[in-house]
Order: structure tokens, then C-alpha cells, then sequence
């Protein structure tokens, strides 16, 4: 199946490599290999992992080690962090590291740039202490991430392996307005988060699109949303396989951090009314259906942002199915199209 490859809609993958009740780190991180070459095999435009620390239930912590393993393991897919989080690391060292996989990988590399933490504050003070990650303005380490990727001649330090044309593509991750004004502002590539924060995407996209000044990195305003997305065979199935991301949602709120569990653990839940009700308030940020119904979803989420392409991400307890939901979208891509929006 190639149905991405026509499409005038881009369809990516984000993959946080997410640890199921029962599994394991290494099995998490092969279980992202194998399906970033069914995305590579489905047309999938590209693949991002992610960067989070200390979290038991994710294993995407080193996304440079893991953006250069899949970059190795397919042919054509574009390969990225969802992003690097910026205030942990040392700009030259990001540029460095994404520097050399661009070199290694010409034109197959994305660097997205976040500034969350990443994981809990005593998580985040071992991975860079709070001083060190707060010494500087985020504007000004990502001024200063810029230069090392577009160095002066007469720079007294330069990023070596990105020269000669091995900088990556910079795009600006965020969940509020206040990013997209940023991305905006520098004239970056611009990805919302609308799995974490979907009832800011239409007002953070149309923020981004009226303040874009063109720049080096972008000519045009140049956007993605990243977006939940759980596909099956007919709406009854897919909506018993997202009993697992709800109950998991459910216990967070009750204040009980779970594994995502399996379907079948979930369906056997023992729901209050209360409960029912807790997970129909937040259960409008996961698209969920068939593939007509999640065609309509993320049509109408195109519509809505403006945006050309989205990133999917599915949480799902069995790989097999998160496989199957891939398929799906990847079927039913040719049907989408860009927004009439300007």
C-alpha cells in the first residue's frame, strides 16, 4: 500500500516508543523500528520521536540516538525529533549532533525544538540542573541554536558537521499561542501539539498563519498538527481499543499513573457513573473511528487549522493493532485534502 504517496495531504507518524502494562523499554524502542518501516513501505512522509525523561511508561528519551537508528533502518521516510527540548542540552551539542546526522542523511532530517522539561522536576534537574536550563532565555538559546546552524564566517565557534549545507530543517514545536507567535516571529516552520492541547489548535494556527514574517527557514507559513488517532475496521472495534487510552486518561485524573492497559482490562473496568462521564469530557482530543469516520475527523481538522499535514500519533495496548491503524490512514489519505484556507 502506498496511498500516502498521492495524497495532497502529508501524513507523518509521531512515536513516543510508549511502554504497555506488561512490556518493556527494548520492546518499546524495536516495536518503533518496525514501525517506522511500515510507515517508510506506507508512504508516510515522516517519522518523529520524541525526548521525555524518567517516564516509565515512554522510552523515547535519546530521540538523536533514535532518529539516527531509524534514519539507517528505512530508504525514504524523513526522520526527526518531536522534538529536542531545547533547555536540556547545550545548543551547540544539538547542532552538532543533528548536524551530523543530516550529514549522514542528506535531506532526510528534521529537527523539531520544544522547551517543556520533559518529565518531572527532580527528572529534569538530572538531566541539566534548573540553573543551567534557565541561565539563558529560551529565545536566546534558540538565537543561539540558529547561529550554529547558520554560522558566521568569522564565528569564533562554530558547529562543525553541519557545514557545507548538513543543517537540518528547524520547525518550532508548541501548544499555545504563545509559541506560534514565536515560530512566527522568526519566520519558523510551525508543529502544534493538538494531542495535548486541542482546543487551542484553531486559535494558535490562525495566530501563527497572520503573524508569519517570511524568513530563511520558511517563504510561506508552514505548519503541522500533530493529532490522536485510533483507526479500526468499523467504528464498534476502534472504539473498544480506545477503552485502553481512556481508562489511562481516567487514572491520571483520579491520580494513579498507569501503564496503558490492555482493551480487554479496560472494558472490564469497573466504571462509575462519575468515571463515564469523566471520560466523555475528555475523550474530544482522540479521533476515533472507522476509516470513513476518521477520514471526516481529520477532514474537518484540516478545515479547522488551515494545516497540510498531521502527524499521528495512536496510543494502543497491542503493537499488532497500532500496526492496522497506520494501515488505515495510509488507505484513506488520497481522500483528504488541504484546507481552503489561506
Amino acid at each position: 500500500m502506498h496511498g500516502c504517496r498521492q495524497a495532497d495531504v502529508r501524513v507523518s507518524v509521531l512515536d513516543t516508543s510508549p511502554i504497555v502494562q506488561g512490556s518493556t523499554p527494548r520492546q518499546a524502542l524495536h516495536n518503533t523500528v518496525d514501525l517506522a518501516i511500515l510507515a517508510d513501505a506506507l508512504g508516510y512522509h515522516r517519522n518523529w520521536v520524541s525526548e521525555h525523561h524518567s517516564m516509565r511508561g515512554v522510552a523515547g528519551s535519546a530521540p538523536a540516538v533514535l532518529v539516527g537508528h531509524l534514519a539507517n533502518a528505512t530508504r525514504r521516510l524523513r526522520v526527526g525529533a518531536g522534538g529536542v527540548l531545547l533547555p536540556n542540552h547545550a545548543p551547540i551539542v544539538v547542532a552538532e549532533q543533528f548536524g551530523t546526522l543530516a550529514a549522514l542523511h542528506p535531506g532526510r532530517i528534521d529537527l523539531g525544538l520544544g522547551r517543556a522539561p520533559g518529565g518531572s522536576k527532580p527528572a529534569a534537574d538530572a538531566v541539566r540542573p534548573e540553573k543551567e536550563r534557565t541561565a539563558k532565555p529560551f529565545r536566546r538559546q534558540l538565537d543561539e541554536l540558529l547561529d550554529y546552524l547558520d554560522p558566521r564566517d568569522d564565528a569564533q565557534v562554530k558547529a562543525i558537521p553541519v557545514l557545507g549545507g548538513n543543517a537540518p530543517p528547524i520547525w518550532l514545536l508548541g501548544s499555545t499561542t504563545t509559541s506560534a507567535e514565536l515560530a512566527a516571529e522568526l519566520g519558523l516552520p510551525y508543529a502544534f501539539a493538538h494531542h495535548l492541547n486541542a482546543e487551542t489548535a484553531v486559535d494558535a494556527m490562525r495566530t501563527y498563519r497572520e503573524r508569519f514574517r517570511p524568513s530563511d527557514h520558511a517563504a510561506t507559513p508552514t505548519t503541522l498538527v500533530s493529532v490522536s488517532v485510533i483507526a479500526a475496521e468499523d467504528d464498534e472495534r476502534a472504539e473498544w481499543l480506545a477503552g485502553s487510552t481512556r481508562l489511562k486518561v481516567l487514572s491520571r485524573v483520579r491520580g494513579d499513573r498507569i501503564l496503558l492497559p490492555s482493551p480487554e482490562d479496560a472494558a472490564a473496568y469497573p466504571y462509575t457513573d462519575d468515571d463515564r462521564a469523566e471520560i466523555t469530557a475528555r475523550s474530544g482530543g482522540v479521533l476515533v473511528g472507522s476509516p470513513a469516520t476518521v477520514t471526516a475527523l481529520l477532514q474537518s481538522l484540516l478545515d479547522d487549522t488551515g494545516t497540510g499535514e498531521l502527524l499521528l500519533t495512536t496510543p494502543l495496548y497491542h503493537h499488532a493493532d497500532r500496526r492496522r491503524s497506520y494501515e488505515l490512514v495510509a488507505s484513506i489519505a488520497t481522500r483528504l485534502h488541504p484546507s481552503a484556507k489561506p
